[in-house]
């Protein structure tokens, strides 16, 4: 699923996700500046198989992740990235199911869609329970995620998920104890704020027998 390759940095092309921007603004009398982004906001969801007692969540290649990895004198523009220094298992991250705003459709309407794509289940909106939003990435983009839970049982899957072809999503599934594990390992996790948020507030709310 992850055989990545031929990876080459460019100057950034055109773009329909991202917006770029210098902002020029004066604070307290002083003239400053600040590059940012204008992105979509974006819902995430919690899901919890309630047949098995797994969380359900997902794997994939996320490339900022795998750029950060690298050193910046190896990053250089229109060169190829060596992939045997740098292996590109270093960009996968476990990730709740989440996705973009990107339709005329209530949040959870989009979660709810979301699920099914990323992981399979057919679960009515009515399931989906809504935690809060918050704002990600306020260094340079501060859209809006939307957190939601829901709990799924096996007769509910009804595909394989894994996304879109261009996503190349895996589903994976954790027991609690192994999330723990995973939270904890080495004091370095690879996967986003809003994982460590969404996977806290499990522990806190819903998991009998945790003791964060």
């Amino acid at each position: 699923m992850n055989k990545i390759s031929d990876v080459v940095m460019r100057k950034l092309e055109k773009s329909i996700y991202l917006k770029p921007y210098t902002m020029h603004f004066t604070q307290n009398g002083h003239k400053k500046t600040w590059d940012l982004l204008g992105i979509h906001d974006s819902v995430c969801i919690i899901i919890y198989n309630i047949t098995r007692n797994v969380l359900v969540l997902v794997k994939q290649f996320r490339p900022p992740v795998y750029l950060g990895t690298i050193d910046p004198e190896d990053r250089k523009v229109d060169q190829p990235i060596d992939t045997k220094k740098y292996p590109t298992e270093n960009g996968i991250t476990i990730e709740v199911c989440a996705g973009i705003v990107d339709k005329n459709l209530s949040l959870a309407e989009i979660a709810r869609e979301e699920v099914f794509e990323e992981c399979g289940y057919d679960v009515p909106v009515s399931s989906l329970e809504f935690i809060g939003s918050c704002r990600s990435g306020v260094g340079t983009s501060a859209s809006v995620q939307t957190s939601y839970y829901c709990e799924v049982t096996d007769d509910m899957k009804s595909s394989q998920g894994g996304g879109t072809d261009e996503e190349l999503i895996e589903v994976v599934e954790m027991t609690v104890a192994e999330l723990k594990k995973y939270l904890i390992q080495n004091g370095v996790v690879n996967s986003p704020p809003s994982f460590m948020y969404c996977m806290y507030w499990f522990l806190l709310n819903k998991d009998k027998k945790s003791h964060l």
